[in-house]
């Protein structure tokens, strides 16, 4: 088992001992992604939707750089300090995902990295080449 760090820096640099995601094989763990600017490394300004925009522009940046897309999620994270948020969450990620939808769990938490509202990881399956 070979393990190969994806990096980008159209998605935020790591903030601790982590990479943004690793490869083994044909899948790809993506870490958390909170609503930081990978330009400024700061929380974008905005509501809660304008946080999860960023989230899903994160991942998505971060499923590129590993050879996928947000289409090859498998498995999505999300977790959030206020879970009345979540039907926001079902709104946005209709508009980056298609059928069939990945499989997710919800988590209300206590708190998150930097005093943000939501964190989203995932796990992807990198088709072959030849059907990519």
């Amino acid at each position: 088992m070979e393990k190969q760090i994806i990096q980008t820096n159209a998605a935020p640099q790591a903030i601790g001992t982590y990479s943004q995601a690793i490869k083994v094989d044909n899948t790809v763990y993506l870490s958390g992604q909170i609503p930081l600017d990978p330009a400024t490394m700061e929380i974008v300004s905005g509501d809660i939707s304008v946080h999860i925009r960023r989230v899903f522009d994160n991942l998505q940046a971060v499923a590129q750089a590993s050879g996928g897309d947000l289409a090859d999620i498998v498995k999505l994270n999300v977790f959030l300090t206020d879970l009345t948020h979540f039907p926001i969450v079902n709104e946005i990620m209709g508009q980056y995902f298609t059928q069939p939808y990945p499989a997710r769990a919800a988590v209300g938490v206590a708190a998150l990295p930097k005093g943000v509202g939501v964190e989203m990881d995932a796990i992807m399956i990198l088709r072959a080449p030849e059907y990519h």
